[in-house]
């Protein structure tokens, strides 16, 4: 028989720098998020009835149960190489306040699952403060890019893309985690049909890897890259490689290069 129960793998609800290009939101922002184990056999958003995010001083948003895009902020996400879904939720209000923290999930057969952590501040101010001081250099580091160009004959297996780290610039231990779609811009690179991303916080646990994304200051493209096209990658940069770990996600401007 096949078990289709939901069953929350992690959560997230920490801060966020958003710091992508061109963008009319407020830089200081924070989100929540919930990743499920996968449900075979039934689309997990149709298992659900209700997210909510539930915070200090009666603090409470909910998640919406449609699909995530770059214009609504706030929805579902599938991954069809592990065919699980993930629900997150952007919010341009500002940092976070300390304390406890909750996503608590009511499912349509009325189980309610729920998971805590809290959220601290220091590590996310230190982390912002460090990346801004350095944030010019590292922008200029990253490779490929519209500056920095794929040669003529290159191969489009196992492209390596690399950047400076906060290990780097300013000696602060951080962890990346690299997203890349087609696309010539931050606004055409679809959260939806990435290419390719370096799941960090699979390989933190599949695994064993404990430093997983640890001051990774390059990756090896996974997939094979097709010829003529525009791509746009961002790395982002947290605290850890659990999701309930982290206190803050920065959101690096996107990096666009075309293939020869």
């Amino acid at each position: 028989m096949i078990d289709t129960a939901v069953k929350m793998y992690d959560i997230m609800a920490c801060n966020v720098y958003w710091d992508f290009e061109n963008s009319p939101l407020q830089k200081e922002q924070h989100k929540f998020l919930v990743s499920f184990y996968p449900t075979p056999g039934t689309p997990t958003p149709d298992l659900i009835e209700k997210i909510e995010g539930l915070g200090p001083n009666g603090y409470k948003v909910e998640f919406k149960n449609q699909m995530f895009t770059n214009f609504n902020l706030n929805g579902w996400i599938y991954d069809p190489t592990l065919n699980y879904y993930w629900y997150m939720i952007n919010l341009s209000t500002g940092f976070m306040k300390e304390g406890e923290y909750v996503v608590q999930v009511t499912c349509k057969n009325g189980d309610v699952i729920k998971k805590t952590r809290v959220q601290k501040k220091a590590i996310s101010d230190a982390m912002v403060s460090v990346y801004l001081k350095n944030k010019q250099k590292i922008y200029d580091s990253f490779s490929p890019s519209k500056t920095k160009l794929m040669l003529a004959g290159a191969s489009l297996k196992d492209v390596k893309c690399s950047w400076l780290t906060l290990k780097d610039v300013g000696n602060m231990d951080a962890f990346y985690v690299y997203r890349i779609a087609k696309g010539g811009s931050s606004a055409e690179a679809d959260t939806q049909k990435l290419v390719w991303w370096d799941n960090i916080y699979i390989q933190r646990v599949y695994n064993n890897d404990l430093k997983a994304g640890l001051n990774r200051g390059q990756v090896i493209i996974g997939n094979e890259l097709k010829p003529k096209t525009s791509y746009a990658y961002f790395v982002e940069i947290t605290d850890g490689n659990v999701q309930s770990d982290a206190n803050i996600c920065i959101f690096q401007p996107h990096q666009v290069f075309t293939t020869p």
